[in-house]
């Protein structure tokens, strides 16, 4: 250590960070972590758990009136919002309570305070310098506001899992997963809600099917989904908020979310004091062994903005402890991850879109297959969904595997190894289905799409 006090020092106490030095402490390291919020990070206190939670409170409106179809009569229904924002603060309480006890059994010191780097072997917590052989950035990122959006006008993702109540109308600003996700939250809870973006269409960067796909069962849910347009001005309401819209529409609204982006936690880090360097939008620059340009400092996280995806984070962090610590070293892929958008109806993803898959391979076989899902054909709800593989022509290899609908998150976590491993469609279609499910027809697809050029014709 020589000479210095701990072995590695973490800042965040995130996923990763927490995941980090566990796994460094396992080693033998001596290692102490710095929090200025609470244990667990965005994920577990304001982020991917809050956010579930909700999500299943949102679809349970559709489970009782799917329930007639059913035969099933229940009366007297009605949501309360502060008993489920209650119910999910016992909850948050209660993981973070799990992550202490983890640090503390793994004899990691938690020390309570915003970090900040003094040096390549420094950091400053609540006053106190501390020295560390190795650091290890994990401080995550934050949401950001458009101009002209402020904390008195508008909240992001952080503040609306504490919403005092639940807004009867809300603009939702964005295009991305959050947007879709709080938008679909917000609309199944009751509110009324108006999505706003900029651009042509949602989930840029996801397969085109599934955007549209998407777009199409979220207005079909009472969404008002405003595309290729913005704010142009905000003013005070006298029963909330108005905003002038770019093509001259005025919408006025109780609340309005801003999620439009997110931005790593490097303002006051004191990153060039320690000769860490930072990328154009402040992200912490990290070679695929998560080092920084200051050999003894590592970053994992969204705070480098590679994958911002907590089960990334995490993977990365064990990377950094099998490396530095293990004495095994290994560089994380970033490659064929799958992720899940929890919108109404759920998206599940992995590998290639189409379009991606074009421009770096050339000739494709598309495969789709669109369908009521058999639980809406008793309730006769309109809902369907859509399943899609995107295979290599010349060596028959899935390149992506995606989903829209009921559990498309649960399936294709399971389509991810086989994505990973190279499956070719030939081993698809050998694997028997399970029958009745909707997983099925990823191996029962058997017509291919036409060509683009052919379609169009």
């Amino acid at each position: 250590m020589a000479g210095y006090d701990y072995d590695l020092f973490v800042i965040g106490a995130g996923s990763g960070g927490v995941r980090a030095a566990r796994v460094s402490a396992g080693y033998g390291a001596k290692v102490a972590m710095a929090e200025e919020y609470r244990v667990g990070g965005t994920c577990v206190i304001r982020g991917c758990v809050p956010k579930k939670l909700l999500v299943y409170a949102a679809h349970v409106h559709e489970e009782i009136e799917d329930a007639a179809g059913y035969g099933w009569t229940i009366e007297h229904a009605r949501f309360d919002w502060p008993t489920l924002i209650a119910n999910k603060d016992l909850e948050i309480a209660r993981l973070e309570a799990v992550y202490r006890d983890l640090l503390a059994a793994s004899k990691v010191t938690l020390v309570e305070g915003r970090a900040r780097l003094l040096d390549p072997h420094t950091v400053e917590v609540a006053g106190k310098r501390i020295s560390a052989d190795k650091i290890l950035i994990a401080n995550g990122a934050r949401p950001v506001r458009p101009e002209g959006f402020t904390a008195e006008n508008s909240i992001t993702s952080n503040e609306a899992f504490q919403l005092e109540k639940l807004p009867k109308r809300i603009a939702v600003l964005g295009g991305g997963y959050i947007a879709v996700e709080f938008a679909g939250i917000f609309n199944g809870l009751g509110s009324q809600v108006t999505q706003l973006y900029r651009g042509a269409q949602i989930l840029r960067g996801f397969d085109d099917d599934l955007r549209h796909g998407l777009a199409t069962e979220m207005k079909r849910r009472g969404i008002d989904l405003m595309l290729n347009v913005r704010h142009a001005r905000i003013e005070k309401a006298k029963h909330g908020w108005r905003l002038t819209l770019t093509d001259g529409d005025e919408l006025e609204v109780d609340c309005i979310m801003c999620a439009t982006g997110r931005i790593p936690n490097t303002g006051d880090l004191g990153a060039a004091a320690a000769g860490v360097a930072l990328d154009v939008i402040g992200a912490v620059k990290v070679d695929a062994y998560s080092q920084t340009s200051q050999p003894n400092i590592y970053a994992i996280g969204d705070v480098t903005n590679r994958l911002n995806l907590t089960p990334v984070a995490i993977r990365e962090a064990m990377a950094f402890a099998d490396t530095v610590f293990g004495q095994r070293p290994w560089a994380m892929d970033h490659r064929t991850v799958a992720s899940a958008v929890f919108s109404l109806p759920p998206i599940g993803t992995v590998g290639l879109t189409e379009a991606a898959a074009r421009q770096r391979f050339g000739a494709l076989d598309i495969y789709k297959a669109s369908f009521r899902p058999m639980k809406n054909t008793m309730s006769q709800r309109k809902e369907r969904t859509l399943m899609k593989l995107v295979v290599e022509r010349s060596t028959q290899r899935v390149l992506g595997a995606h989903m829209l609908g009921p559990d498309a998150p649960e399936i294709i976590q399971s389509l991810a190894v086989a994505v990973k491993m190279g499956a070719t469609k030939q081993q698809f279609d050998e694997a028997v289905a399970v029958h009745p499910t909707a997983a099925e027809e990823f191996v029962t697809m058997r017509v291919k799409e036409p060509e683009p050029a052919a379609a169009a014709s």
